[in-house]
């Protein structure tokens, strides 16, 4: 049984700026220190000056330096009640316009000073934390649509943009959605989703935004602007998009993007089912994409999410949703009821509260003041890899001691394999957490790199998985380092990210000698 909605209406958008992940305690913000101890560089009063006249805005504010330094990394949240960020900015520069931004990289390259590009700071790994100080590149006011192509459907939009006004204003103004909805839509900006390479919930239809992507301004560390791609299917070479999409900041800094865009959908159905196992649901899956259904969300929580999240009982649950024309939203669900007959057929209105409570971020803050270490770890397998990696990562996880509880969903499907998000939740002594939290996550990766899974499928690397990269990359790792050098000679540019080599120490949370 499917249930008929009307497409679910777009949220009023928040503020269009950075939402702090929770209260820096002790102090304040303005006392705040950097845990992660580096050689902070520092910022020049000959330098200052002359960013000062190549930006709208420069500030060396404490509380606004510490503010600016961090992101929603789990981690770094449980050093805020104590005061602390990951790491400390020097200086704060807001560009206001994307023509502001080349000069200033000039001038930090010639000083040889880090630059950490940021806007909406909702990462989760530490990738806008700036490791060594120097500059935080705040692109928040590099923000709103400069155009809509409404007969190519593309989206011409600057980094700055958050989500949740880019959406509301094209779905208002446009009858048009880029159909990239992360959770974190309120919290994250259009420069944030490219540099990551994230994903949003319903990538299964529309997409990641590595697919989205059709072509992007950049600024290379000595200020040399490119323009990357733009045109249909073009092959004029490799595609210059993908090196700098998911690069992080490491490479250059995104000023503006092309995307693709969609007509706003028309018509939804909705549908909900109940297997006896994580591995039945992940099959039925597989075979829904084999068919080459697409369902804007197909979404499977083991039975402990299930549990928690519904109230129901010793199955898992998968939720269905497909959004858009209603001749192809009808084909989609009829191959879902298909290969999922062998279910349960569940109330379709698990969907709606699924949505009621999709974009909630609150339970974080509130978890961690409480004492637990939370966190989420998301990657991705193939099919046939799949049930090995959720088996094999919920015991390595569990096994940790101070695991109170581990659980898993699998939140973006797609034709060769899907995301699994893991979750966890501990309680050790306060002097342990870091320990813990870094136990956790050797245990639960080498698990899943073991089975041959990809490191990541949305969040990125940042600091937290620095240590990991030239495993998962294998012989490919010493390309990437190549181009780091190639483009970046001086290494300014997000220094102490993707495990590269940085010229001003290592990234401490790295090294196997952390504790």
């Amino acid at each position: 049984m499917s249930a008929d909605h009307t497409p679910t209406p777009v949220p009023e958008p928040g503020p269009g700026a950075p939402t702090p992940p929770i209260p820096i305690q002790g102090d304040g913000p303005a006392a705040a220190t950097a845990r992660l101890a580096n050689a902070r560089v520092e910022v020049p009063d000959a330098v200052l000056e002359r960013l000062r006249g190549a930006c709208a805005e420069v500030s060396v504010d404490a509380a606004d330096l510490a503010e600016s330094s961090r992101d929603w990394w789990p981690l770094a949240m449980t050093w805020a009640v104590e005061g602390q960020v990951a790491g400390l900015a020097s200086v704060v520069a807001r560009p206001a316009s994307k023509y502001e931004v080349p000069e200033i990289l000039r001038i930090c390259n010639e000083a040889r000073i880090p630059v950490t590009a940021a806007a909406g700071r909702s990462g989760v790994c530490g990738s806008s934390v700036p490791l060594y100080g120097g500059v935080v590149l705040d692109l928040c006011g590099l923000a709103g649509i400069v155009n809509v192509d409404d007969d190519s459907l593309i989206l011409d939009v600057l980094p700055g943009t958050f989500g949740d006004v880019l959406e509301h204003e094209l779905r208002n103004s446009y009858n048009v959605t880029c159909g990239h909805w992360p959770q974190s839509i309120a919290l994250s900006t259009v420069g944030g989703w490219l540099a990551c390479r994230g994903a949003g919930q319903l990538s299964t239809k529309y997409g990641k935004i590595e697919d989205l992507v059709v072509g992007l301004d950049v600024a290379l560390a000595d200020g040399t602007e490119i323009t990357t791609g733009g045109q249909a299917r073009q092959a004029v070479g490799p595609d210059l998009n993908q090196l700098f999409v998911g690069s992080e900041g490491t490479l250059g800094i995104i000023t503006g993007a092309r995307l693709r865009l969609f007509p706003a959908p028309v018509h939804e159905l909705r549908s909900a089912f109940g297997f006896h196992s994580f591995e039945e649901g992940l099959d039925a899956c597989r075979r829904v994409m084999r068919r080459g259904a697409n369902p804007a969300v197909l979404r499977l929580y083991d039975p402990i999410e299930a549990a928690r999240n519904y109230g129901t009982t010793d199955v898992a649950v998968l939720l269905v949703m497909d959004e858009g024309d209603p001749g192809l939203v009808t084909a989609n669900m009829t191959a879902v009821h298909e290969e999922c007959r062998a279910g349960l057929q569940l109330d379709p209105e698990l969907v709606e509260r699924w949505f009621g409570h999709r974009n909630d971020v609150a339970a974080l803050e509130k978890l961690i003041q409480g004492g637990l270490v939370v966190d989420t770890m998301e990657i991705t397998g193939s099919w046939r890899a799949l049930p090995g990696i959720y088996r094999d990562a919920i015991a390595a996880i569990a096994g940790v001691e101070g695991t109170l509880a581990v659980s898993a969903h699998q939140s973006h499907s797609y034709t060769d394999g899907a995301c699994l998000y893991f979750t966890f939740a501990g309680k050790v002594d306060d002097d342990a957490k870091d320990a813990y939290y870094r136990d956790v996550w050797d245990a639960g990766t080498r698990s899943v790199l073991s089975h041959g899974g990809a490191l990541s499928h949305h969040h990125g690397i940042g600091i937290n998985r620095a240590r990991f990269v030239r495993q998962a990359m294998g012989a490919g790792f010493d390309t990437l380092a190549a181009i780091k050098t190639a483009l970046d000679p001086n290494g300014i540019l997000n220094p102490g990210k993707l495990g590269l080599p940085s010229p001003f120490g290592a990234n401490p949370f790295a090294e196997d000698r952390w504790a």
